[in-house]
């Protein structure tokens, strides 16, 4: 018996964003969560990101898992965020996700959104 395996993405989940992940997850009392990381058009620069967790998964997500934390790109957004690196700050100045997107040719000034 072969197992069947979903396409996979090239985004990249640091371990301390993982570890953040499953955090939330564990706050949540949930298991069956996802991190979802996708672009949609908006913005002042063209696109924004999305980062939310979502139960769902569709027939064309592709799925990486990282360290128990499974992260789902839609089939629409992995060419913009392809080899993008999700990361959690934790600093004086940041406290939050932030993506660093090497197809980002611009962003606008609050940082939002991206070309």
């Amino acid at each position: 018996m072969t197992e069947t395996l979903s396409p996979s993405h090239n985004v990249v989940l640091t371990d301390t964003a993982a570890s953040k992940v499953k955090n939330l997850l564990e706050q949540e009392g949930r298991d069956d969560l996802r991190l979802r990381v996708a672009v949609q058009p908006g913005g002042c620069s063209g696109l924004i990101y999305q980062l939310f967790f979502d139960e769902r998964l569709m027939e064309d997500d592709l799925v990486r898992d990282f360290d128990g934390v499974e992260v789902v790109v839609d089939k629409m957004s992995s060419p913009y965020i392809d080899g993008a690196s999700v990361d959690f700050e934790d600093t004086i100045q940041k406290q939050g996700f932030t993506i660093d997107n090497p197809n980002a040719q611009g962003s606008c000034a609050c940082g939002d959104s991206f070309s």
